[in-house]
């Protein structure tokens, strides 16, 4: 009771950017008496500053609370091939550290806890910490990571947890991708998206069905290189990758695969975008990809073909997970 208590109470408070004790327990349809009690020791933590006195009224004069921003930080990284990406946030989702460092996915995983170590150390604020990876995911233990064996079945938040003492999140790099981008999306309602991306380790897809992820029974929706496209080629191998990593190859056959795929998600989920990496599509590709689906698939049922920021989104997405974290387990 007293951590959820704690929870509403941080969160109304980020939301209401300062709210006196009435306020709060008409919101939180909780006691005054026990809101006062939780602020004084808030206010005595230093989680939260007063603001000052309200205008009276006629009566006494209630103070306002702020919730401090810099009191938890929350740490969210993503693990590449080839880097490590990493950012260091407050609880109003103010950037305090970002950077790239060296990938760890082929090393072992003490490497990617001592580098951790490392930045808890220097930020001892530190209060959650939001882990990516490119490969499937079931409540914290990586289930698919093709290429990284040592990664593999391993339960990276149980250990993270105990190694550390601080909750952690581990999501899959596209869940975190669609979950940023939707953040920030034109406001619709209950969307549904798609998100594309062909990066360093294959291709994947993040599914937003009605304003939620959706992780699948298994933990393995997205999972796009196994969708059966000809004969006897997956998506994955209809690719066949002539561009490299992280690039779409324009031949005619990479387009049909493509267009083929969002012929599937159109006709299985009708959404309302399909985006695309921004680093690896532009308009006159998504051109070619919307008139080849066009051939599948009636065009005025065709979703938006967009572009964005992958890299933004999933630090994005990861962060969110993060916030939630800090607001809900920190005691």
């Amino acid at each position: 009771m007293k951590k959820a208590i704690l929870s509403s109470i941080r969160a109304a408070l980020l939301e209401l950017g300062s709210a006196t004790k009435v306020e709060l327990s008409r919101k939180l349809g909780i006691s005054f008496p026990t809101v006062s009690k939780f602020l004084t020791q808030m206010e005595k933590d230093g989680e939260i500053f007063s603001a000052g006195l309200d205008g009276s009224s006629g009566g006494r004069r209630a103070s306002r609370y702020v919730y401090n921003p810099d009191y938890l930080l929350g740490l969210a990284l993503f693990l590449e091939k080839t880097e490590t990406n990493y950012t260091i946030f407050n609880a109003s989702g103010e950037i305090k550290e970002q950077g790239t460092t060296s990938g760890m996915l082929l090393d072992p995983v003490i490497c990617l806890s001592d580098q951790i170590g490392k930045i808890l150390a220097k930020y001892p604020q530190i209060g959650s910490i939001a882990v990516g990876v490119p490969g499937a995911v079931n409540n914290g233990r990586i289930i698919y990571i093709p290429g990284y064996e040592q990664f593999h079945h391993f339960d990276l938040k149980s250990d993270f947890e105990e190694r550390f003492s601080i909750p952690v999140a581990v999501e899959n790099d596209m869940n975190a991708a669609i979950l940023g981008y939707s953040l920030n999306a034109a406001k619709t309602e209950n969307p549904s998206m798609i998100y594309l991306y062909f990066g360093q380790n294959g291709p994947g897809a993040g599914i937003l069905v009605n304003g939620d992820v959706v992780r699948g029974s298994t933990f393995f929706s997205g999972e796009v290189s196994f969708v059966p496209q000809y004969d006897n080629r997956n998506f994955l191998q209809a690719l066949k990758r002539e561009a490299g990593p992280g690039e779409i190859s324009d031949g005619e056959k990479e387009i049909d695969a493509i267009s083929r795929l969002v012929a599937s998600f159109t006709a299985i989920l009708n959404p309302h975008a399909i985006i695309f990496c921004d680093d690896e599509a532009n308009g006159q590709l998504l051109d070619r990809i919307a008139s080849r689906s066009a051939a599948y698939i009636p065009e005025e049922h065709l979703p938006e073909l967009t572009t964005s920021d992958w890299k933004r989104d999933y630090l994005r997405g990861l962060q969110s997970l993060g916030l939630d974290l800090m607001i809900r387990e920190k005691r």
